[in-house]
């Protein structure tokens, strides 16, 4: 289509139904693409052949910290997403004009690694035009224009988001949409790691690339299992929100590390690499010999695993048999073991700095019997997330931004969709 039919469409409502799966705001949806639209226009002058492309963020429902260790993990997609206004051409070049951040320009003639490029989103891009090749798929150039409400540093994962919108855009584009969620979240997690550099997990890329409820098991890493959870949070009577304490993520690189350390300590006890290969039996039955060869911390740590790898499983079936309530009683558990037992609520190294210990307390305080909260993601500094009854949400939010600032309570809605062409 030409942009101003697209434009059109817009305007009259006839992307209403796409934008229904992916928001709760239909005229804020229309207003966003529209804008960006006017931005592709402006940045690449080109009218004709347009298509709108959209990957959500994503939320951590259960497993907190558990798929590192190859554990099982409880993710949904949410209504924050990318977008992106594209259209194919024939230079054998990809342009992305991303909103905030620049243009990247990849010509498909050398998408080889290099180091220098790596942390860069020309790296995750290179990367993913890479594997697409390495697996047999097509390539080819693009025009695109991105824009983001994928908080940074909210636990919401925008650049599993953004990996997975490319993949979505060359998918569409070049291969008849026949890559599978999976191959998509593979690709995505393979750029990451070996492209960006950051050695990431494959939990962020699968609830991006699914959508909906996503239940994962690690087990496997090389062929991991992914299954869909149908359930509609909306009809649950609670709203899910996640809010963002602030905090300096700068200096965690080494609590986040000791977490893996202290497993690998464990498991190496036992003569495994990961956690998830030591039975919890055999971990109970040789704790007094493990008192003293470990530090006390790793053991807490293990034990966190255990109890939280077993609770997402419990988790899935719960959604699935509707059980909303058992839900809830898990989601609080599940808080209580991290705060306890895995302790990332803040960091050892800045203990004065606990603004997760803070919106924990006092959503406690102001909620009650009327919701539950768990730190959110990694911790140590960042977000909480919290279920509030519907009916109390807005003093919820009220209370609760007076302390940490406006906009800092974030409702989410878990969309069905991943990675996604709007039409």
């Amino acid at each position: 289509m030409t942009l101003n039919e697209i434009k059109t469409k817009i305007q009259e409502g006839k992307l209403d139904k796409s934008f229904s799966l992916l928001y709760k705001d239909i005229s804020e949806a229309r207003k966003r693409y529209s804008c960006a639209c006017d931005s592709f226009y402006a940045t690449f002058g080109q009218m004709e052949y347009i298509r709108l492309f959209s990957a959500p963020g994503r939320t951590e429902i259960g497993g907190n910290h558990t798929d590192h260790q190859h554990g099982r993990v409880l993710a949904g997609a949410v209504d924050m997403d990318v977008i992106a206004v594209a259209s194919k051409n024939n230079d054998n070049i990809i342009r992305i004009e991303s909103e905030g951040f620049g243009t990247d320009i990849i010509d498909l003639a050398d998408i080889s690694y290099k180091k220098e490029l790596e942390g860069t989103s020309l790296s995750l891009v290179r990367g993913i035009c890479s594997f697409f090749k390495e697996k047999g798929y097509n390539v080819g150039g693009f025009n695109a224009y991105t824009t983001s409400n994928v908080l940074k540093g909210s636990g919401l994962s925008s650049s599993a988001a953004y990996e997975v919108l490319i993949c979505t855009i060359l998918n569409c584009l070049y291969n008849d949409s026949k890559l599978s969620a999976m191959e998509v979240a593979l690709i995505s997690q393979k750029s990451e790691r070996e492209y960006f550099g950051k050695p990431c997990g494959l939990l962020d890329q699968c609830a991006c690339s699914f959508g909906g409820f996503t239940a994962m098991d690690f087990a496997d890493p090389a062929s991991p299992k992914a299954e869909k959870v149908d359930f509609d949070l909306s009809a649950s009577g609670y709203t899910l929100c996640v809010v963002n304490t602030g905090g300096n993520h700068a200096d965690l690189t080494q609590d986040y590390a000791d977490i893996t350390l202290d497993c690998k300590a464990v498991s190496n006890y036992f003569g495994k690499d990961f956690l998830r290969d030591v039975s919890k039996e055999d971990f109970f039955n040789e704790l007094h010999n493990l008192k003293g060869k470990v530090c006390d911390r790793a053991i807490l740590r293990a034990l966190h695993f255990f109890n939280e790898d077993e609770r997402a499983e419990k988790q899935k079936n719960l959604l699935k048999n509707k059980d909303f309530n058992g839900f809830l009683k898990l989601v609080k558990a599940s808080g209580d073991s991290s705060y306890r037992f895995l302790q990332n609520v803040y960091s050892a190294t800045n203990s004065a700095e606990q603004g997760i210990t803070l919106a924990i307390a006092l959503t406690e305080e102001i909620l009650g019997e009327n919701g539950v909260c768990r730190v959110h993601g990694g911790g140590f500094a960042g977000t909480i997330q919290c279920y509030v009854k519907n009916e109390c949400f807005e003093n919820y939010k009220s209370e609760i931004e007076a302390v940490f600032g406006k906009d800092s309570c974030i409702p989410l809605k878990i969309r069905s969709v991943g990675g996604y062409e709007v039409k």
